[in-house]
């Protein structure tokens, strides 16, 4: 799964099974199916995803919806009408170009004011977008151009060069005008103007879009397997939305300020950040990267109301020296949105001591069902949030279930089992693939996600851990993310990652690498003792290393296998 949003279980253990007796058969027989305690939503049924999320943009035509952020005073500035305008020219210039629909384009830019234009234009001219990692080798990118049978990729100064191989024509945005062999976005987007968009408006005629059509192909994480396209419709991504942004009322319409750090070639920054705000007419402050003082200043410069972040950014806000740099009286942040990877309660309680004032959410969602799918806040007076340490409750028009991954069979509540959903938001399938696609969403339409979790008597849900990073010591399975969350209470611990290390007799070991803060004496024994101190007896740490970083996606998640295959180099 490309990302997933998931909490620990600390306080809230799910009761013991009970055994069955002869008259409950019928009973173990039954379909548990979960469903929102909160009324459905309507999904338009004419839209584009376009259209759906520029609905209203001329109303808001001289506000700002994106502003990059960076300098005394920042980077470039576009307006709602300017977003609009521009992703009609860009859709204009593909289809005068000769992008038809159903074609993929593959971009290769860091975040960026002019990234959604990007993504919203190909969507509008019938193409599919699909989003590369900018900081991905020239083989990587090579691999996803090659893979999605891409017609077209769009680059900027810091990606051109290792585009430029591929043998499909870039798109480039920029102002530096050495690039060879490149089409200028701006030079694309004049001719364009000079035509007009008479014919391809005329070509419109002949493809017309649908919500069924393929609009997105976002690529899954390979952090637990091949690297998958993930085929999203207009439709799944719409629907996604609706549910997502059900509580937000009326007169919050413009009135946030999100921060755009996130990237946006991950489902979580283009659909969860970008389509979201872009939506309610917000305004979206673009972050090119993470670097704790230039995110400091962001907040406070652009007096950002909201933020989208990932612990390992909550635990820099808690313990890094530099956030005592900056006059945190001027911060406007009323809440966070923290994702996928753990959080731990221990850092959850630091930040709320730290920053008592911005209310923490977390939540839960994967690339496969379009974005969000459990929300942890509800925005309306008087409505309940989530309980701490879940992620969220069910969103409307989303169903839910808990199996055993063995057998099938659905649990009640708070029994644990694999999360299963199901809704409009689930994937067409991955892209070429249909192998992996049976695996994953079932005939009945259940998407399977391969995390352990269940739902209490409030109806919150809450993620144990995901299925393949389990750790098996001799028959017991120990979770990764519980052992990190102890690791990162030790005072002297910065970040840590834990992973299974295979053992001829346990079948396989925790093991842990641990980035600690500079100038303490700890020894990989003392920190072992620590863990040892914490647990049960097999869930101890039994190999430990030190390292300067913990290697991690875009999105936040560990990066195991990584750590694993370079622990087992070091071992030899």
């Amino acid at each position: 799964m490309y990302y997933n949003f998931f909490s620990i279980i600390y306080n809230h253990k799910p009761p013991v099974r009970p055994q069955a007796k002869m008259g409950d058969i019928a009973m173990e027989a039954e379909e548990h199916i979960f469903r929102s305690k909160h009324p459905s939503v309507s999904v338009p049924e004419s839209l584009t995803l376009p259209g759906f999320v520029l609905a209203g943009a001329e109303q808001y035509a001289d506000k700002v919806a994106l502003v990059e952020a960076g300098g005394d005073s920042g980077g470039k500035t576009l307006t709602y009408g300017e977003v609009a305008r521009d992703t009609r020219r860009f859709a204009w210039a593909l289809r005068s170009f000769g992008l038809r629909k159903g074609h993929v384009v593959v971009v290769a830019l860091p975040n960026l004011a002019i990234y959604p234009v990007v993504a919203l234009g190909i969507m509008a001219a019938g193409g599919v977008f699909s989003g590369v990692n900018p900081l991905a080798t020239p083989a990587e990118i090579r691999k996803q151009v090659e893979d999605s049978e891409a017609k077209l990729i769009v680059a900027d100064a810091s990606t051109y060069h290792k585009a430029k191989e591929l043998g499909i024509p870039i798109i480039y945005i920029g102002e530096e005008k050495l690039i060879s062999g490149g089409i200028s976005w701006d030079e694309l987007l004049e001719a364009s103007d000079r035509a007009g968009p008479t014919t391809a408006m005329e070509e419109e005629k002949d493809q017309k879009l649908e919500q069924s059509d393929v609009c997105a192909l976002p690529y899954s994480s390979g952090t637990t397997g091949l690297s998958k396209g993930v085929m999203l419709t207009h439709r799944n991504l719409i629907a996604n939305l609706c549910s997502s942004l059900f509580s937000v009322p009326p007169e919050m319409l413009g009135q946030v300020t999100i921060l755009g750090l996130m990237p946006f070639f991950h489902i979580y920054g283009i659909t969860g950040i970008c389509c979201a705000a872009l939506r309610n007419k917000g305004r979206v402050v673009v972050l090119r990267r993470f670097e704790l003082r230039g995110f400091l200043q962001a907040l406070i410069h652009h007096e950002v109301t909201f933020a989208p972040i990932v612990p390992p950014i909550m635990l820099a806000m808690v313990k890094s020296p530099v956030v005592d740099e900056f006059d945190l009286g001027g911060l406007k942040l009323r809440s966070v949105m923290t994702a996928a990877a753990p959080l731990a309660p221990e850092l959850r309680a630091a930040f709320e001591e730290k920053f008592p004032d911005v209310e923490v959410q977390e939540a839960y969602g994967l690339t496969e069902h379009s974005c969000i799918t459990l929300t942890h806040c509800d925005t309306r007076k008087g409505h309940r949030n989530a309980k701490k340490h879940s992620v969220g409750f069910i969103l409307p028009n989303i169903e839910v279930k808990f199996i055993d991954p063995e057998s099938g069979q659905s649990f009640s509540k708070n029994m644990p089992g694999e999360l299963c959903v199901r809704s409009e938001c689930v994937m067409q399938g991955y892209f070429k693939n249909k192998e992996e696609t049976n695996r994953t969403v079932d005939q009945d339409g259940w998407l399977h996600t391969g995390d352990i979790g269940y739902i209490d008597d409030d109806g919150d849900v809450f993620i144990v851990d995901r299925i393949k990073e389990l750790i098996k010591y001799k028959g017991f399975q120990v979770a990764p993310a519980e052992l990190e969350a102890i690791l990162l209470a030790h005072p002297s611990v910065v970040d840590a990652a834990v992973f299974a290390l295979p053992d001829e007799e346990a079948g396989e070991i925790p093991a842990a690498c641990v980035v600690k803060k500079s100038g303490v004496n700890e020894t990989e024994e003392d920190i072992m003792r620590f863990i040892a101190s914490n647990v049960a007896s097999y869930k101890k740490i039994r190999v430990l290393r030190f390292l300067n970083s913990i290697p991690k996606s875009p999105s936040g998640k560990i990066l195991r296998r990584v750590l694993k295959e370079s622990f087992n180099y070091i071992q030899q």
